[in-house]
């Protein structure tokens, strides 16, 4: 049986949020974690997953709350992990790359609240592969709009749950509050983590074909 435990967050360290909307909001978190136990600890019995059918069928049913659980685990921990112990100045190697890519940090920041003014779920600063560059990724839910292989820099939740009970219909509020705590530590080492991992990818490249 999985028993995968809820991370703990200084959710006292935000400023502008209520406690009891972020304790709300982590409940539903908690909530994603459990469910993920669940089915990952469904034994798969040839028997019981007979007429597999993509309209749907006992396996598709399962397939797509894995994902959508899996994706909400994910998603809540890097949300909360970088607005919690916040409060501080953008800086470091990621604001290098935001002003050179965005023109301003004022300029990435319209971009960024924008996208989620547009969207229902989530809005995701990551940087990709494909061309070592920052994108801003809209997604109406946890299993829909996700990139493979992007890696997540920056995460704001713009679901309702997020945000009514403090803010009501007030989205943009929320949103420049949210900006407000970014932990700028968390996002300069999320973008180091990327870097060295590209480094030790290009290195096992080039020792392939020595």
């Amino acid at each position: 049986m999985y028993n995968m435990k809820p991370e703990t967050f200084n959710l006292n360290s935000v400023e502008g949020i209520s406690i009891r909307q972020l304790e709300e909001h982590y409940k539903l978190y908690v909530g994603y974690v459990n469910k993920l136990n669940e089915i990952w600890s469904v034994p798969y019995m040839s028997n019981d997953f007979t007429g597999s059918n993509p309209t749907y069928s006992k396996m598709r049913s399962l397939k797509l709350g894995e994902t959508y659980a899996l994706n909400g685990v994910k998603l809540h921990e890097l949300y909360f992990e970088n607005m919690t112990n916040g409060n501080n100045n953008p800086n470091g190697v990621l604001l290098d790359a935001i002003e050179n890519q965005f023109s301003s940090y004022e300029n990435f920041i319209s971009y960024f609240t924008n996208v989620g003014l547009a969207v229902r779920g989530w809005v995701v600063l990551c940087i990709d592969p494909i061309d070592n560059r920052l994108h801003i990724i809209g997604s109406d839910l946890h299993d829909q709009g996700a990139v493979w292989l992007s890696y997540p820099i920056l995460v704001m939740d713009v679901y309702e749950h997020a945000y009514f009970m403090d803010f009501g219909t007030d989205k943009a509020k929320y949103m420049d509050t949210f900006i407000k705590n970014v932990n700028w530590d968390v996002l300069n080492e999320r973008l180091q983590r990327y870097v060295a991992s590209m480094k030790i990818m290009e290195m096992k490249e080039n020792k392939r074909y020595e």
